[in-house]
């Protein structure tokens, strides 16, 4: 596995040591070596250059999952600039937001994507953020003579701003360095035991950083990602034309899968798939037990961490079969963990917590240095919000968010306790549990479900009934019941449970 803590160096090593190798193939069956990338990224680069970006610029960018997008990165690496991958999702407000912070100097968007206008959103800002430039892009840069370039800067330098959207009425812009992306890469590659046979599904959007950690560890082992510029029903046939041995990457993703293989299933879906990561959230356990009983390989390899610190653990293909349903995996390399109880104490083995950490792959900061002390307990750990335990053997279970805590007549109650329970229930395809104001108990519990099809949405009495038989206390039972088409999701696949309350609030 090769290894630096500088994209272009990486580029280059990978370059000369396997130059023919395809390192991406998108859906339109276009496939961009290795050797490619490099040589496509320093005519992009010169032509940046020509533009007036170099060293220290700030470029924003909201490109979808193109191949372009991944030349687009190398070339930006290649001049030494700091990168702003916006989602695709944001908009006027969010956007500006984020180029106003950052002091971009340039924003690079497609005309339209997915029926939006970008090109006139773009637009807007500019005529609104000084100095901000704009550059519609539709799969093509610019390009020059790559024999201008001066040398490739070096350095630990901040070169990545990635936004993402908290607790905070703004997006918050987490500060990371090559080295820091790259430490994640390197834990992530080395707990799936990626290989250069190895095919991956790249289906999310590229600008998060997920994305950017998947091209990193492609440069470190020499593997294939497989791109999509929208991830659909289409992407199955992509994934399955190219032969994916990696099907990632979270519950959303992995649902489709299932649907698509019981339409099928005299013939397996993805017959070269030795695993399906996952991430961006916890999954319901079932879900990795029907993954591994129907569409086959290990079922659910799933790692947890945050945008401020990306890949915190990992699970191998090679874990219990238990851990592999239950857990998010163990530490990757370097990776401290501690959990802290809502009381302030370091925990026990097994006792529910804060997770807090420290790793070469944090953050360096907040770009808003104000919400550093918020983030960092006063010994320097990094504070993620989100609750769970370690077993003896290491292993991380997410058992919900700080702030996911529902709290009823002073009992406190997990969301994600309930949701993987009712993601058992025959008739419930995808399930979000809410706390929601309450007069007389200060919340109540609400489940909001998406049944399955030609499944009618089970009443409050049959969810009670149904809990009750699983062993749950009484105070736990959701008072409420709203049915759903589909539950909105980040593109991360995590739900969107503030715009669920606010609905049925």
């Amino acid at each position: 596995m090769l290894e630096t803590g500088n994209l272009w160096d990486l580029i280059v090593a990978r370059s000369a040591a396997t130059p023919d190798v395809v390192m991406a193939v998108d859906e339109r069956g276009r496939r961009l070596t290795f050797a490619g990338l490099q040589d496509d990224a320093e005519r992009v680069a010169a032509g940046f250059a020509a533009r007036g970006i170099s060293e220290g610029d700030v470029v924003s960018w909201q490109l979808p999952s193109w191949t372009e997008s991944i030349v687009l990165v190398a070339a930006l690496a290649r001049l030494g600039v700091t990168q702003n991958p916006i989602l695709p999702i944001y908009r006027e407000r969010e956007v500006g937001f984020i180029t106003r912070q950052a002091g971009s100097k340039l924003l690079i968007v497609p005309s339209a994507f997915r029926g939006f206008d970008h090109a006139a959103m773009a637009r807007g800002i500019a005529a609104e953020v000084p100095g901000l430039e704009v550059l519609v892009s539709d799969r093509a840069l610019p390009e020059g003579d790559p024999s201008a370039l001066g040398a490739s800067p070096r350095g630990d330098a901040v070169r990545w701003l990635f936004y993402t959207s908290g607790t905070t009425a703004d997006p918050k812009g987490a500060q990371h360095t090559d080295a820091t992306v790259a430490a994640a890469a390197a834990g992530m590659a080395e707990r799936l035991a990626l290989v250069a046979e190895d095919r991956n599904a790249l289906v999310f959007p590229f600008t998060h950083i997920g994305g950017i950690i998947w091209m990193f560890a492609g440069l470190m082992v020499g593997l294939t990602n497989i791109v999509d510029e929208a991830f659909g029903p289409g992407t199955v046939e992509l994934l399955k034309r190219e032969n994916v041995t990696l099907a990632g990457s979270g519950t959303f993703f992995h649902q489709l899968y299932l649907k698509t293989q019981r339409e099928n299933p005299a013939e397996r879906l993805f017959p070269y798939a030795r695993a399906y990561p996952g991430g961006g959230a916890p999954k319901p356990p079932q879900l990795h037990y029907d993954v591994r009983k129907e569409l086959g390989g290990a079922g659910i390899v799933s790692g947890y961490g945050l945008t401020e610190a990306p890949i915190l653990t990992m699970a191998s293909p090679d874990d219990p079969d238990d851990a592999l349903a239950n857990t998010e995996g163990s530490a990757t390399r370097g990776v401290q963990l501690r959990v802290v109880t809502l009381e302030g104490k370091v925990a026990g083995v097994d006792e529910e917590g804060e997770i807090r950490a420290k790793g070469p792959q944090i953050m360096k900061g907040y770009l808003d240095a104000s919400l550093d002390a918020e983030a960092f307990d006063d010994d320097g750990w990094f504070r993620t919000g989100d609750l769970g335990r370690i077993d003896p053997d290491g292993f991380v279970t997410i058992t919900g968010r700080l702030k996911d805590i529902i709290i009823r007549k002073g009992e406190n109650i997990s969301a994600k306790e309930i949701e993987d329970l009712l993601f058992t229930h025959p008739a419930v395809a995808d399930v979000a549990v809410i706390g929601l104001p309450d007069a007389a108990s200060g919340e109540r519990v609400c489940a909001v479900i998406a049944a399955k099809e030609g499944a009618p949405v089970p009443s409050v009495q049959a969810i009670a009934s149904f809990l009750e038989s699983k062993g749950v206390s009484k105070y736990k039972l959701p008072e409420q019941v709203e049915p759903v088409d589909a539950l909105p999701r980040n593109p991360a696949g995590k739900v969107l449970k503030q715009d669920l309350k606010k609905r049925f609030g």
